[in-house]
């Protein structure tokens, strides 16, 4: 059925563009690793750009070493971030590093990088410095505190910005130590606003003709994060509560007990909450003076929790979805990943996709979340091995078999 599905979505796509064709002629350098980077030049990847991961000789990108777990003796995390990518060997503390380097931004519209600030500058290849040999060029700058202020050389992780930012202390539930949240927002949202940004200066040069410098931190993606959580503050002066699964402002709106699992029930508005009592069998909690209005839910929320619960605990978790569903009432099962990835809306969405890589040919990634045309990008290239494309790329640059040898020996490539 989803099969089908997809035909006719292809059918009626007809002589649309594709998704994997806005940025073909694009090429990007990308010299990042970890989660961030790889994230941007992964999703420009997907939009048809030309990515060429400049690595470090022997090592390559720090996420091949994480492992487990591993698909094929790879590791996983490397192979969920880099795909649609060439991977050359480049060590840029070597003079004639530096000097391929220069000659593959020379040749690109992006070039995107994640050293701490002031590295780049310190050898050759800041924004001033390659902005004049390519007025073109598109310059991203990934750091974890930014490029200005007291901490800006510091290095950062995903989990330490949530500690930094203020995240970690409104995660989990009164009373517990504070954690962090499970999937990597941090990481991924700084990616997610690289490759907005790029985007953004990549249309502006169709304008101008003119590059730009585009900067994002994993401090400031925290702290675009906690937006709502700082209107509250500087509204109330009152610090954010850990809630569990809750939502400070509005109930109910979090996960209630079944007999087998949890379900979440959000009800944003009086409206709503009348549909979650009829869904659950209890009309007279919504004429309840306790409960009438939202303002007054949240006051009495424990209240609220205890008479919802009564309800929810003793029905299992498909019973009280179907009988909200019915009613209209914001519902869902609360799903683990293997749940997640087998149930039919899922499937039905495209977001899983097969990639076959050497020793693993049922792989299987997640897709970039978004259609244009309702058509996904396809035609996905597996992750690279490390230094895979090295001779090819610099031989396209110019580089005859004699000087490939040179670099070689002097160490500047691999």
């Amino acid at each position: 059925m989803f099969e089908q599905i997809r035909r006719n979505e292809a059918s009626l796509r007809g002589n649309l563009p594709m998704l994997e064709t806005i940025l073909s002629g694009t090429r990007v350098i990308d010299f990042t690793q970890n989660v961030a980077g790889p994230y941007a030049t992964q999703i420009l990847g997907d939009f048809g750009a030309e990515v060429i991961k400049v690595e470090r000789p022997g090592r390559g990108d720090d996420t091949r070493d994480w492992l487990p777990p591993e698909i094929g003796g790879k590791s996983a995390t490397f192979l969920a971030l880099n795909r649609n990518k060439a991977s050359i060997c480049v060590d840029i503390d070597k003079p004639a590093g530096r000097d391929v380097m220069r000659k593959l931004v020379a040749s690109a519209d992006v070039f995107i990088h994640s050293m701490k600030p002031g590295s780049a500058e310190a050898r050759g290849l800041g924004y001033d410095d390659l902005s004049a040999v390519n007025p073109k060029l598109v310059y991203c700058a990934i750091s974890a505190f930014g490029q200005v202020g007291p901490l800006k050389g510091l290095p950062g992780y995903d989990p330490l910005m949530q500690a930094f930012t203020g995240i970690m202390s409104t995660t989990g539930n009164a009373g517990d130590d504070p954690v962090r949240v499970g999937v990597s927002l941090i990481d991924m949202g700084t990616g997610l606003w690289s490759a907005l940004g790029i985007f953004a200066a990549l249309m502006n040069r169709m304008k101008t003709g003119q590059g730009a410098s585009v900067e994002a931190s994993l401090m400031e993606t925290g702290i675009s994060w906690m937006t709502v959580f700082v209107a509250s503050y500087l509204a109330t002066g009152r610090l954010p509560q850990k809630l569990g699964s809750a939502m400070a402002m509005t109930a109910p709106y979090e996960l209630f007990p079944s007999a087998d699992g949890h379900a979440f029930i959000a009800a944003g508005n009086d409206r709503l909450f009348e549909k979650v009592c009829e869904g659950l069998g209890c009309p007279e909690l919504a004429r309840d003076d306790r409960f009438r209005t939202n303002s007054l839910r949240v006051a009495n929320r424990a209240a609220l929790r205890e008479a919802l619960s009564a309800r929810t605990r003793v029905q299992t978790t498909a019973a009280i979805v179907a009988a909200l569903r019915k009613a209209g009432a914001p519902c869902s099962e609360m799903n683990d990943v293997s749940q997640m990835l087998g149930h039919e809306q899922v499937q039905a969405s495209g977001m899983v996709e097969s990639l076959p890589v050497e020793g693993a040919p049922q792989h299987r990634v997640v897709a970039l979340p978004l259609k244009i045309n309702g058509h996904r990008a396809g035609g996905a290239k597996p992750p690279p091995r490390l230094g895979a494309d090295t001779v090819q790329v610099l031989a396209d640059l110019g580089y005859d078999t004699a000087a490939l040898d040179t670099l070689v020996r002097e160490g500047a490539i691999a």
